[in-house]
């Protein structure tokens, strides 16, 4: 049987759009029925989509009418575009199933194991292209202003890049776990809470100052500024408690 899903994605296929335009409307649903874009969440704007993706904006523009057309994103004038599609349910996996099991004290203990480790691998390991790229994902965090779906993402982002940074692949897929049990957690709703665009700035700040010890190969202030900053989560975790 043909699922909702399926049937979108073949409509979605079959609309007379230029190429550039197709891969745009196939990128902007994948990362909706990923999740990446949850139900009635605002889209980053046609600009930040545009830089993102390497296109014009009326390109991005023509996709988002294709995908409102097919009542997937919703427009609000004066507030962009929100997602109305909601993906077809999907076998929980043991992943999500042991990220959705994370207490918000397990997600920070291992982040405190994990992420020192993960910072000192990446300022030795890294090369000058990976460091080039977390410099581009930097980027991308500071251009946010009051947006908290767009900064968390661009900060998972960032994060993964300092990942993959280490060269052990291992480490890199446990660290996606703990990606994925904050957005399954407490964590997603306490964030979108605490993320005032006075605070955005200060991760921002915070951000800044670790690319600089990670471009610089300076192991032991990098590791020292995330230890740091795992100590400000934590008292973000005591307060709200």
């Amino acid at each position: 049987m043909t699922t909702a899903e399926e049937k979108t994605s073949r409509i979605l296929t079959t609309h007379s759009v230029g190429a550039t335009v197709q891969v745009v409307i196939d990128t902007l649903f994948a990362r909706i029925k990923s999740g990446a874009y949850p139900l009635d969440t605002r889209l980053p704007s046609e600009r930040t989509l545009a830089s993102e993706l390497g296109v014009a904006r009326n390109t991005v523009r023509e996709a988002l009418d294709v995908l409102e057309s097919q009542n997937v994103i919703h427009r609000r004038p004066g507030s962009g575009s929100f997602v109305k599609y909601r993906s077809d349910p999907k076998p929980e996996n043991t992943y999500s199933s042991i990220a959705k099991e994370t207490s918000p004290l397990d997600h920070l203990v291992v982040r405190g194991i994990l992420e020192p480790e993960m910072v000192r691998l990446a300022v030795i390991n890294m090369n000058p292209r990976q460091i080039e790229e977390l410099d581009q994902l930097l980027s991308k965090v500071e251009a946010v202003r009051t947006d908290v779906a767009e900064f968390i993402g661009a900060e998972e982002n960032m994060y993964r890049k300092i990942a993959e940074g280490t060269g052990n692949p291992l480490l890199t897929s446990c660290y996606e776990l703990t990606i994925e049990a904050c957005r399954l957690s407490y964590r997603t709703a306490l964030r979108r809470r605490h993320l005032t665009p006075q605070r955005i700035q200060e991760y921002q700040k915070r951000y800044n100052t670790l690319f600089n010890a990670i471009a610089s190969r300076d192991v032991e202030s990098a590791v020292e500024f995330i230890k740091l900053h795992l100590i400000e989560e934590q008292k973000l975790l005591l307060q709200e408690s």
